[in-house]
């Protein structure tokens, strides 16, 4: 190998303004994901099927926050369990009186923990293993959708929730743990359909133990 510079290749003036192009265009799209406005846009964290998960619709997010608003009421506080798509939607600033509300994310993907104090590391394996600032009985309304479609993990997660809630409960599962829920939280069927980014196979639903708007949808 040379030591001289007359081996070493260059470019020509138009590659080098293509290339500065695509640099400026690059750093400008770095820029852009670190945007306090699209750090909480609905799918902003990608899917991982490995943990079960599949985000709403943008409709659905927007509705199910604005459901948890008008129940938390001024000064409200809304735990969501599992529900990362309702915290992001309910964090844009989009909804109104989003503003007006505290939200946090009770969630066991790290990938989370970007959200600072509102995100709570859980592992619904062990419901009632929380950090000691979450109080018993403090969120007006806990919106959980737990990760999986059997009695167990409903079971346990139904601990978190009746650990977290003052008293109100915003179940969404599938319609197949209905007896299930009804026995462990006392929630009814609303007619609200939820609808996720990606089509399920297994039918789901919304379930509260309070009058509910979504049961007028």
């Amino acid at each position: 190998m040379s030591d001289s510079d007359d081996d070493v290749p260059t470019l020509s003036a138009h590659t080098l303004a293509a290339l500065q192009e695509f640099y400026n265009e690059t750093r400008t799209d770095a820029d852009h994901s670190t945007a306090p406005s699209d750090q909480f846009t609905v799918g902003a964290v990608t899917e991982d099927w490995r943990m079960s998960q599949f985000w709403y619709s943008d409709e659905t997010a927007t509705r199910l926050a604005e459901e948890a608003i008008r129940e938390a009421g001024e000064g409200g506080r809304i735990a969501c369990v599992s529900a990362p798509s309702v915290y992001q939607k309910l964090k844009q600033g989009v909804v109104d009186g989003s503003d007006r509300v505290s939200a946090f994310v009770l969630e066991y993907d790290r990938r989370f923990a970007s959200y600072g104090d509102d995100f709570i590391f859980y592992d619904y394996n062990e419901p009632l293993s929380l950090p000691a600032s979450v109080a018993p009985q403090s969120f007006d309304i806990v919106l959980a959708d737990p990760p999986y479609l059997s009695e167990e993990c409903l079971s346990k997660v139904a601990k978190t929730i009746k650990y977290l809630s003052k008293g109100k409960v915003l179940l969404c599962t599938g319609a197949i743990m209905e007896n299930h829920a009804r026995d462990l939280l006392d929630v009814k069927m609303s007619s609200f359909l939820p609808k996720h980014n990606r089509q399920l196979s297994n039918e789901f639903r919304c379930f509260v133990n309070y009058p509910s708007r979504l049961s007028s949808c």
